[in-house]
């Protein structure tokens, strides 16, 4: 199992670099599975927690925490962010997490929270010149790649 920490722990400045991705704005966008095995889009947002941990919430009763129940597997996208035409190479980057959900009990009004362990973690971004796209991904036991597409 991989947790948060487990990352920020092996590659900490990566793991930086993701989770600035993920807090250039409040909500970002969850993939589950419905009981049909059909794919489901969902806005979040994600809780990079002080206990090295990373959660997910929701409102009571809500259609992705019955996903996550039925199926915990989960992918996660960071909010985006438009790129200035004439300076293709300021694009920050885009930040993706794949990981199974674990359910945590409930919070007082009834709302529901997992924790999520990580399966993977992707940065793309534009490379120096911006004539490429620069892809690392971190995977555990496997940890830290790069590599560049052209």
């Amino acid at each position: 199992m991989a947790w948060w920490s487990d990352l920020v722990e092996s590659e900490p400045e990566f793991a930086a670099r993701v989770r600035a991705r993920f807090q250039v704005r409040k909500h970002g966008t969850m993939a589950t599975l419905r009981r049909d095995g059909s794919p489901r889009i969902s806005g979040t947002e994600v809780d990079f927690a002080a206990d090295g941990q990373l959660r997910l919430g929701s409102m009571a009763g809500a259609l992705k925490a019955l996903d996550l129940r039925r199926d915990p597997r989960v992918a996660l996208h960071c909010p985006t962010e438009d790129t200035p035409e004439d300076d293709p190479g300021s694009w920050a980057g885009d930040a993706k997490i794949a990981g199974v959900a674990h359910e945590e009990p409930p919070a007082e009004d009834g709302s529901h929270r997992f924790r999520v362990e990580l399966t993977e973690v992707v940065l793309t971004r534009v490379g120096d010149p911006p004539d490429h796209l620069v892809i690392e991904s971190w995977h555990p036991g496997r940890g830290l790649h790069r590599r560049e597409r052209r």
